[in-house]
């Protein structure tokens, strides 16, 4: 007799047919549990069925995967996936067009379908496909259908990328290439080439070759956003796939077609709101692109550079009017050479050159300060000489703020640091400006000038400076500014007092120094509060959240949802399409009982992090947590779209699992509640009579002649 853990009772659905509730027993052959699903319903031939999940994914039960079955599942008999392939293979050669669009049309949809994929591609299915994509002569709609098709069967890898014809390979280039053509199949060609570029260096150099990017720029003019995100995505693709000097070759073609400008006006400036996708793939362009900048960041100076030394030397003599060296001594020239360098702030005065020899900046910090010099000289001079000429002990050292400013600037857009899988955070003034650090550069160093002085610094305060300028200009671009001229405005205008005014906000919402009697009247309120936080956490639970699989081949296209039941005793989950807003819970197919879970872990800890251990980014990690559930030998696997989201997941799942919530989300919303429950509770409310009950609402009026009629006014 099978024991109750190999027990799960589900319905089972057939077109004209009453549904059959019956108890699986998973240790039975799944061949006979469907001939007993046919004999009952009087079904000859069981081998030509096969069971499906009815909602959501409608994916195919097999023995590898029949243990993901759970109570309560709704399964549907239909047809085998070896006879349904048989069928669509013969639907799409047929002589009817209307039989081969729908036959197309089914294929594309099921073909997500690992276990009919196979069937398929074991009858050469795909071969038939790229044959009806070489001979060209299908109707727009029919050729979406079976590119649409080909791209989920190829998606299962299954088949070699690398086997492709290159007269298949130059249909899908053309495809993306044709000025006037269905965007449907401009679209999918466009993600077809994206796969085949990062499936091998090989593809790549022939997609390059066929592929014109001249075109390719101009799909990013287009109104259509969807077009536009493949059209980046190849783009991407192309620049990832590359080695250096395909991708510097790649780099200076798009610079001469000033493609940042065209995402700047196209994009960014014409569009709303840019999607996911596309904001991936502009942080992505933004972090290959400064990190051409980091050769030079992890490079100290050279002294016996010419190069190098000539441009050491022309700071010193852009900021000096010096006399002519050339009839001077050596002791003379170096005795010179030594108190100018003093002058600009450098540290080791004799050798300036040690300064530069920390990496990172390494000789960035050389190429800003040189491209502040000739860019802005009259800037530079009045810097240099407004601090040199000081004997305050006042003076801002010029070259020391900015060697310490360029590794700032380089932290801050995060320049060295490959691009993450899930990155999406870019800032829009990078495709209005060619030399983004230089300018920023430019205008942060004239306001860390500002702020010395705001500060009334010395030397000594030099690191509190630092720390202030590295606020301005974290606070500024984080709220986007879309120009270096909006970037400028908004920086100085958050002047010194600005920040400490922000600071002393935050500060009061974090004050821990409390006088005892408050500190007591804290203790009180805080479990009424974190029995708020802990119903906003099981209420945002309830509503659900949209997350994102990984993939190292394509992002698009691959998104789950999970929520949890009103009666806070199941987790609902399931596969989704993107335009999707909160899908019901009976659209997730999956589910888990919370009385099954046994732990939450997050980060490095978690199962999916441990399969990549060692290739995940620190971004990455920070937002991963797993459940595991039953006896710890299942797992379902999270990564939040952002720490908001993973702190409140977290959070939740502790409270059903009757743990402490441990988040800075929630301690961060904990003080602020108490710092405004303590302020409500301190009021002055001596001799104002507070009723113990809301006052009654009065009747209406007898009339409404009090109300001023615009009507009478208008006419």
């Amino acid at each position: 007799m099978p024991q109750q853990k190999d027990i799960v009772k589900i319905a089972i659905q057939m077109p004209g047919a009453y549904p059959q509730l019956i108890q699986l027993d998973q240790k039975k052959p799944l061949t006979a549990v469907i001939k007993e699903v046919c004999d009952k319903w009087n079904l000859p031939g069981p081998d030509n069925y096969a069971l499906q999940y009815a909602d959501g994914i409608q994916m195919y039960i097999t023995e590898s995967n029949r243990l993901d079955i759970k109570n309560g599942s709704i399964l549907r008999l239909t047809k085998a996936p070896g006879r349904c392939a048989e069928d669509l293979y013969k639907g799409i050669q047929s002589s009817d067009s209307g039989v081969r669009c729908d036959s197309l049309k089914l294929l594309a949809s099921v073909s997500t379908d690992i276990t009919f994929a196979q069937e398929f591609i074991s009858r050469d299915g795909h071969s038939l496909l790229v044959k009806i994509v070489e001979d060209a002569q299908e109707a727009p709609l029919i050729m979406t259908h079976t590119l649409t098709a080909f791209m989920e069967l190829m998606d299962h890898g299954i088949v070699s990328w690398e086997n492709l014809s290159s007269v298949f390979i130059k249909k899908i280039a053309n495809f993306g290439n044709a000025k006037v053509l269905d965007t449907s199949i401009q679209q999918v060609s466009l993600a077809i080439l994206e796969s085949m570029v990062l499936s091998s260096s090989s593809l790549f150099n022939e997609v390059k070759q066929e592929i014109t990017l001249e075109r390719l720029l101009s799909h990013l003019q287009v109104t259509n956003q969807q077009l536009q995100t493949k059209a980046m995505a190849l783009l991407m693709a192309m620049l990832l796939a590359g080695g250096e000097a395909d991708r510097q070759e790649l780099f200076e073609f798009l610079e001469k077609r000033n493609l940042r400008q065209y995402i700047h006006k196209n994009i960014i400036h014409s569009s709303s709101s840019v999607g996911d996708e596309m904001a991936h793939y502009l942080y992505v362009l933004q972090t290959v692109r400064l990190n051409h900048l980091e050769a030079r960041m992890r490079t100290p100076l050279d002294s016996y550079n010419q190069e190098q030394r000539e441009m050491l030397h022309g700071l010193r003599q852009a900021a000096f009017e010096t006399e002519s060296e050339s009839g001077l001594s050596n002791e003379r020239r170096r005795s010179l050479c030594a108190k100018e360098f003093k002058k600009l702030g450098f540290s080791n005065n004799s050798n300036p050159g040690q300064d530069l020899s920390r990496c990172p900046p390494g000789l960035l910090a050389l190429d800003t300060m040189a491209y502040f010099a000739s860019r802005y000289p009259d800037a530079y001079s009045r810097f240099v000489l407004e601090n040199s000429s000081r004997e305050d002990k006042h003076e801002c050292p010029f070259a020391r703020s900015s060697i310490q400013l360029t590794l700032i600037l380089c932290e801050i857009l995060r320049i060295g640091e490959a691009p993450s899988e899930t990155g999406s955070d870019y800032h829009p003034i990078f495709f209005a400006q060619d030399r983004l650090l230089e300018e920023l550069f430019c205008i942060c160093i004239q306001l860390l000038n500002k702020t010395w002085k705001e500060m009334r610094a010395t030397q000594e305060d030099f690191d509190k400076v630092m720390q202030v300028v590295r606020e301005q200009i974290t606070r500024t671009l984080s709220s986007k500014p879309t120009s270096l001229e909006l970037f400028k405005n908004k920086v100085n205008a958050l002047n010194y007092s600005e920040i400490l005014k922000l600071r002393q906000t935050e500060r009061l919402h974090q004050e821990e120094t409390l006088a005892p009697p408050v500190l007591e009247l804290k203790e009180r309120l805080k479990p009424e509060l974190l029995e708020l936080i802990r119903q906003q956490r099981l209420n945002r639970l309830c509503h659900g959240t949209l997350f994102r699989k990984i993939s190292s081949r394509r992002r698009q296209d691959k998104l789950w949802y999970c929520r949890l039941s009103p009666n806070h005793k199941v987790l609902h989950y399931g596969d989704v399409e993107e335009d999707m807003e909160m899908p019901s819970i009976e659209a997730l197919q999956e589910k888990i009982p919370v009385a099954d879970i046994k732990n939450v872990v997050m980060g490095k800890d978690c199962p999916h992090m441990k399969e990549n251990k060692g290739k995940q980014t620190k971004e990455v990690l920070d937002l991963a947590f797993s459940i595991t559930y039953d006896v710890e030998e299942y797992s379902l696997n999270f990564i939040a779209s952002s720490r908001t989201d993973f702190c409140l997941w977290t959070d939740g799942l502790s409270v059903l699992l009757g743990k402490e919530m441990s988040s800075e989300s929630m301690r961060s919303e904990l003080e602020i509640l108490l710092s405004m429950e303590i302020k409500l509770r301190l009021l002055d409310l001596e001799n104002v009579p507070i009723p113990d009950t809301a006052p009654p609402i009065p009747k209406p009026p007898s009339n409404f002649n009090f109300c001023y009629d615009f009507s009478q006014a208008e006419q």
